[in-house]
């Protein structure tokens, strides 16, 4: 028994590292400003330091250059129950109680992000970029119906990128990147006891861990043309930390209830950019940019406790996303932004859980950049997401394979829209 609810605790845990953020799956795409007045339709092939996250290249010819942006994110949704049961030992099946409805489960965020870049020599540069590429809060209350799938997921991470950029002909940039990452998360949910009449148990798990990734990407400069390409790498992700498990009551073992080691492994995905800008004229440019993302890599999460090891499949699938916008310069000083991008969601239709709300979504943008000043430049952006209904449809057994085997079958409806509020500065130096 202690085996088994040490194998749930974590493995429900690490599950809750796929949660939504405001690209599919759990993929933060705010790392520009810039970029969220267009819909991130042209970062790949833009030059500078706002667009080192999509593109190594881009410092190549930018000459020295800091950046600071932030992002306010605010996602209004809610999730619904739809006739989700729990099936105890002796064979009962009843609805789960508890709150039919949960409004604003994923808690507003704010991302920052900040690069600097200088030459060297007439050819080179380097670069580093700060930035949080997977970060999410979301709370259900203790009484919610998802509180056996889902009660609170909190992610952090920290991405430190490290670039250098070659100019190499007049016309062609290439660039490289090495990536160190650190995650932090906290995560819980309730665990059933063996009866309808008794109150629910908890777990959590807290852990942390570095891991290592690279990026490499070209740019080629034509007369009105420039063509972006780069490629970052997938992760291999651990996160070592503590489990606890409290309030399971008889006939459950007294020993279920403890704090043991736990650690888990997940991948998280590659993803390609290509994407070109185009000077229509010398006012207009057009932006358009595709992603393949590689979200198969995140096929299961691998688990181990001192309960053993235990494989949790995910089967989330490759996605294609795509955008399109302009950048008008109404005179020297100021710069209007426009964009649309279609981002599908790689979560299966079945296995979707309360911690990934996710479903597929337009985002519509807008933005400016006004010059302040010889060397300054204020950046802002304004997008709303709008994220097409989807459905929660998740089964999972607590106790599998013994005579406490408890079924959870979690059914509900996911509604939602977003806001993202986005300003930054550059400064040439």
């Amino acid at each position: 028994m202690l085996k088994t609810r040490m194998l749930v605790v974590t493995s429900v845990a690490a599950a809750a590292l796929a949660a939504e953020a405001q690209a599919g799956g759990f993929y933060l795409q705010e790392q520009s400003v810039r970029g969220t007045g267009r819909a991130y339709s042209g970062e790949v092939a833009d030059t500078g330091v706002a667009s080192l996250w999509w593109n190594p290249a881009s410092i190549a010819r930018s000459g020295r250059e800091a950046y600071v942006g932030a992002h306010g994110i605010f996602v209004d949704g809610s999730v619904t129950d739809r006739g989700s049961t729990i099936t105890y030992p002796n064979g009962l099946t009843v609805p789960i109680r508890g709150e039919p409805r949960a409004f604003k489960p994923i808690e507003p965020g704010f991302l920052p992000n900040l690069a600097v870049a200088t030459p060297i020599g007439d050819r080179f540069a380097v670069g580093l970029l700060v930035s949080s590429p997977f970060s999410f809060t979301t709370k259900y209350t203790p009484t919610a119906f998802t509180r056996y799938d889902a009660q609170t997921s909190d992610l952090r991470t920290v991405d430190l990128q490290l670039t250098g950029a070659v100019k190499l002909t007049d016309w062609l940039d290439l660039g490289a990147s090495a990536n160190a990452q650190r995650s932090e998360a906290t995560l819980s949910s309730a665990i059933p006891n063996l009866s309808p009449l008794l109150p629910d148990g908890f777990n959590s798990l807290h852990g942390d861990g570095w891991d290592w990734g690279w990026s490499v990407g070209a740019q080629a400069h034509f007369d009105r043309l420039t063509l972006g390409a780069s490629y970052k790498s997938k992760v291999d992700h651990k996160l070592d930390g503590t489990a606890t498990v409290s309030g399971l009551l008889p006939p459950l073992p007294a020993a279920a209830n403890r704090v043991t080691d736990a650690s888990a492994t997940f991948t998280t995905p590659w993803i390609a950019t290509l994407g070109a800008r185009y000077a229509l004229t010398d006012q207009l440019t057009l932006n358009g940019q595709v992603q393949r993302i590689g979200w198969g890599e995140f096929d299961a999460i691998r688990i181990r406790s001192p309960a053993g090891r235990q494989l949790i499949e995910q089967n989330y699938k490759d996605v294609t996303t795509g955008g399109v916008g302009l950048d008008y310069a109404v005179n020297p000083a100021l710069t209007l932004r426009a964009g649309v991008q279609y981002d599908p969601t790689p979560t299966p239709d079945v296995g979707r859980t309360a911690r990934v709300p996710d479903g597929d979504r337009w985002l519509f943008g807008v933005g400016a950049t006004g010059d302040v000043g010889e060397r300054l430049k204020v950046d802002a952006g304004l997008a709303y997401i709008k994220f097409k209904n989807s459905d929660i449809d998740r089964v999972d057994v607590v106790n599998p394979g013994t005579p406490a085997a408890t079924t959870t079958n979690l059914q509900g409806l996911v509604k939602g829209s977003g806001i993202v509020l986005s300003m930054g500065v550059r400064s040439s130096f």
